[in-house]
């Protein structure tokens, strides 16, 4: 799966330069050792997360690091010398992922006048880039709750009392101070606050099911990317899944 590589790969050699370089000074991070990669060094990261999307597309988050390693050309050295542990590079590739969401469901929003148009393309455009593989996993796991019998929900949304804010209720706590937990709860908030918009209108249209949630639309992102050799026969089965989805979602009249 390439998505958009050139953009991403830009913004991971920013990101990520001043770590490896503060890595190479023995973790001291001083202004002296965050020099820029160097060119062999930013092709090798550019290999390795899109390899990682590719590997985790298919795979999902399970796969080992030898694996992305294998796919990028590279030795699995490489890939820990970039990010120290898999959880490190999982985080970076749904945090890009989240961001890419959340733009492509603002660019719905602000760009088409009619509630379901705007929801169905969010839904079409994400579908079609693969997202759904690789969405992470805080916000699959948004409010999910237990039915009594050891099989979880369908996630729902809570609201923050008073406001009608989405927040986010993860199924494990993040420790304070984790590594990235703010940064991850930041960009799953974001997401669900722009699809949230997204709903809310189709539904005030009388265009959605009244009992459709965020996590709902979320689930259909996920559901409807489904992983096949054959890229146009994976084409093909997701542009007819969705269309099957949105037939569900939609509202009927009485």
């Amino acid at each position: 799966m390439h998505v958009q590589d050139s953009h991403w790969s830009s913004a991971s050699a920013v990101a990520t330069g001043g770590a490896v370089s503060a890595a190479a000074g023995g973790g001291r991070g001083d202004g002296a050792r965050t020099a820029p990669l160097r060119v062999d060094a930013q092709r090798n990261l550019e290999h390795v997360l899109r390899a990682a999307r590719e590997v985790f597309g298919e795979l999902g988050y399970g796969a080992p690091m030898e694996d992305v390693a294998r796919r990028a050309r590279v030795g699995v050295g490489t890939v820990y010398r970039r990010f120290p542990s898999k959880d490190v590079l999982v985080r970076r590739i749904a945090e890009e992922e989240t961001a890419r969401l959340t733009e492509q469901a603002r660019a719905a929003l602000g760009q088409e006048d009619e509630p379901w148009s705007a929801l169905s393309r969010f839904l079409r455009t994400s579908v079609a880039s693969g997202a759904g593989r690789l969405l992470p996993p805080q916000v699959l796991r948004v409010g999910v709750a237990d039915d009594g019998a050891g099989e979880p929900r369908v996630p729902q949304q809570r609201v923050q009392p008073g406001s009608g804010e989405l927040r986010l209720v993860s199924e494990e706590p993040v420790p304070v101070g984790a590594p990235g937990a703010a940064e991850d709860d930041a960009g799953a908030a974001a997401l669900l606050d722009v699809v949230g918009r997204l709903v809310e209108r189709a539904r005030a249209a009388g265009e959605l099911r009244p009992d459709v949630s965020v996590a709902d639309v979320l689930l259909v992102i996920a559901t409807a990317a489904p992983s096949l050799p054959d890229a146009a026969q994976q084409a093909a089965a997701s542009s007819r899944l969705l269309d099957i989805l949105l037939e569900g979602l939609r509202s009927r009249p009485a």
